[in-house]
């Protein structure tokens, strides 16, 4: 090859290197070229050679930063590498497009209106609506069947506030608290509260002094019970707290001559209560309570009516019922129960189950009987007669105290009956209230007590508030088929309502005798759950026992739960 040949081929490099001016920028920096004028034939093949090797080499692209990276030139001399890098051609590996995804844009309106106008589309709308409205039907049917199957719910009978809970009679104003008066009854009302205390009855608070019926004035606030501000003030505070106060309006309770005095003045003093009555309530009281009302009744049944009427009958203002308590010395179960309906008082307290009375299953089951379950009201001693401790004693007091949370009426009790408060020498001893303070040997046990008694009652109490079946169930009086137990010395009785849960209640008043009974009746199942009983160790919570064989021990008492089973 001669020497012109040679730059003519040169010239031809040089001018495709010119025509590639962009891959000779992305090849990076690459060493100059240097042609040598006097290269040989052999000199120049080999760099023609190199540099359609590279145009053959891919490009590949650099980590990280997309920097394309050559490959080194083959050996065939250092200048010849040189100007392979800088003249040489560079084949770029591209990739291949990927085919773009097809994105379905669903059918035009057009298109829809063609396709729902064909005969598979309306065979198949007219078979989804016809599904659709046989199964709506299926199900509509179904509902009313089951309305129509299942058992219908008992209505709830009308009661009134006295029915809702018990009943805590203050006879004592002084007695009761630390400061002596009203205002320190005001400060005790969240305790009863926490009992679920529906009514408290208070006093007699005026001015009656004993065996004096000119000195009497209905509408005073004695001095040693407080004033009437304070009055109003605990009248305010229980209401807040749904409470109901009754006043206790007893003539002559201070006296030895009678509640209402002689026979001579008892139609003077009924004249002269009935203008009281409208006095107490416009000062927002909730009822009066009387004693003696036998007396009255029948000496003058036409006051006695009129009284009836300011009490019982709603005004313009208060328009809620007020209720009407009368107090009999009574303990017979047909007089009680002839008094209850001939004096018209919505409660009356009597002694038909202060001991040493009969078997008190006969007296409850005439009363039960006999009259409406909102009329029947239950104490042991009464506001003059006692505390349930001292009444019924010690030992029973647990037991009395589920006897009367679980009967079917109102139960009432005096102040302190929660903690076993005893008579000693009065029959208003001092309420016993605990403190945080300190107390050792005796005294701390007998605070443990106290306590354990009123947990217990306070427990109860919640039980009759929130049980439709011991608010206002049925009452059934369950036959002891043991022969091992005497019937006066037992009772067991279940309390129903409707669909809710089933209680029975069970006693053994024995004092050193224990009691199997065998409770079968058609409403009972063979066993039942244990909610509460005056000794755990025998009978613990929650457990099973056989109503068959229900064993009890020396004063002992249960309350047992079983379910509604259809």
């Amino acid at each position: 090859m001669t020497t012109e040949e040679t730059n003519v081929d040169l010239k031809e490099v040089e001018t495709k290197d010119d025509a590639e001016p962009k891959e000779k920028e992305e090849a990076g920096d690459c060493a100059p070229f240097a042609a040598d004028a006097d290269a040989t034939e052999a000199d120049v093949s080999e760099a023609d050679l190199d540099q359609e090797d590279q145009e053959k080499l891919p490009m590949t692209e650099g980590e990280g930063e997309g920097h394309r990276a050559v490959e080194a030139p083959s050996a065939g001399g250092a200048e010849a590498g040189a100007a392979g890098e800088k003249n040489g051609s560079v084949k770029l590996k591209i990739p291949e497009e990927e085919p773009e995804e097809v994105k379905f844009t669903g059918l035009t309106k057009e298109e829809l209106i063609r396709v729902a106008g064909t005969p598979g589309w309306v065979r198949t709308r007219w078979a989804l609506l016809v599904v659709f409205w046989l199964g709506w039907l299926g199900m509509l049917g179904g509902a009313v069947l089951i309305v129509l199957q299942a058992p219908r719910c008992r209505d709830l009978p009308a009661i009134n506030w006295w029915n809702e809970g018990p009943l805590y009679q203050v006879g004592d104003i002084q007695a009761f608290s630390d400061t002596r008066d009203l205002k320190g009854v005001e400060q005790k009302i969240s305790r009863l509260s926490q009992l679920k205390v529906r009514g408290l009855v208070l006093g007699p608070v005026h001015v009656a002094p004993a065996d004096d019926a000119m000195s009497l004035r209905f509408e005073e606030v004695s001095s040693e019970a407080g004033s009437l501000a304070q009055f109003k003030s605990l009248v305010r505070a229980a209401h807040k707290k749904g409470i109901s106060v009754v006043l206790d309006l007893t003539p002559n309770y201070q006296g030895t001559s009678g509640p209402w005095f002689s026979n001579t003045s008892v139609t003077s003093v009924a004249e002269r209560l009935k203008s009281a009555l409208v006095f107490w309530m416009k000062e927002g009281v909730d009822g009066v309570q009387l004693s003696g009302v036998e007396r009255v009744a029948a000496v003058v049944p036409t006051l006695w009516a009129d009284i009836r009427a300011i009490v019982q009958n709603g005004t313009d203002e208060g328009p809620d019922k007020r209720v009407l308590i009368g107090i009999t010395e009574r303990s017979s179960a047909e007089e009680v129960s002839s008094l209850l309906s001939s004096s018209g008082v919505d409660l009356l307290l009597s002694g038909v189950l202060r001991p040493p009375a009969a078997d008190p299953s006969q007296s409850l089951q005439l009363l039960y009987s006999s009259h409406s379950q909102s009329q029947l009201a239950w104490s042991m001693g009464g506001p003059a007669g006692g505390h349930l401790a001292s009444v019924g004693g010690a030992a029973l007091l647990r037991l009395h105290q589920l006897l009367l949370l679980t009967l079917p009426g109102t139960p009432v009790f005096n102040y302190g009956d929660e903690i076993g408060l005893m008579d000693e020498d009065t029959k208003f001893p001092r309420m016993l209230w605990d403190s945080e303070e300190e107390l050792n040997g005796t005294l701390q046990d007998e605070r443990v007590e106290r306590l354990s008694l009123r947990r217990f009652f306070q427990t109860l109490s919640e039980l009759r508030v929130k049980e439709r079946s011991l608010m206002f169930g049925d009452f059934l009086l369950l036959s002891n088929s043991s022969s091992s137990s005497s019937s006066s010395s037992s009772l067991a009785f279940l309390r129903v309502w409707d669909q809710s849960e089933r209680y029975v209640a069970a006693f053994n008043f024995a004092a050193a005798e224990s009691a199997v009974l065998q409770l079968v009746d058609a409403a009972l199942p063979p066993q039942a759950v244990v909610v509460l009983s005056t000794n755990s160790s025998a009978l613990p919570g929650d457990s099973s026992v056989d109503l068959k064989e229900l064993r009890l021990g020396p004063q002992q008492a249960a309350l047992l739960r079983f379910p509604y089973t259809g």
